[in-house]
């Protein structure tokens, strides 16, 4: 998967587009204790990677091949689950990460929906092999 860089980040917030940069969370896991891959209804496919220790995630990483919307999604969900236990990381909401990111145009909120599913999903892969 190769990021699309088609859609400028000068349509977002400054805060949104240092999210979309922001290599803390970008990349693949090589030995993640779960993981995850979606491919959205647009195309766009997304993939989590997670490390939990305690009931806790300690690691968190995505990977898109999908537009800025979609890596701002991706990004503020790994953000929002970075350090919570696995009960809080599975309340995280769609309506949450649109909230986070403010200026997400009104054309691309099913991101969001497709960056939480695939954190759940990661989730469940480690509850899983429980």
């Amino acid at each position: 998967m190769e990021a699309d860089n088609s859609d400028s980040l000068a349509d977002y917030p400054q805060e949104v587009a240092e999210l979309i940069n922001d290599r803390r969370y970008f990349g693949r896991m090589n030995d993640p204790v779960s993981s995850s891959y979606l491919e959205g209804p647009c195309g766009d496919a997304m993939e989590f990677y997670l490390v939990i220790e305690g009931g806790k995630i300690s690691g968190i990483k995505y990977y898109t091949d999908g537009c800025s919307a979609t890596r701002a999604c991706a990004a503020m969900v790994a953000k929002l689950a970075d350090g919570k236990d696995i009960k809080e990381a599975l309340s995280i909401s769609a309506g949450e990460v649109i909230a986070g990111l403010q200026g997400l145009p009104e054309d691309h909120l099913h991101c969001s929906i497709l960056a939480v599913s695939t954190l759940y999903r990661a989730i469940a892969d480690y509850l899983l092999r429980l």
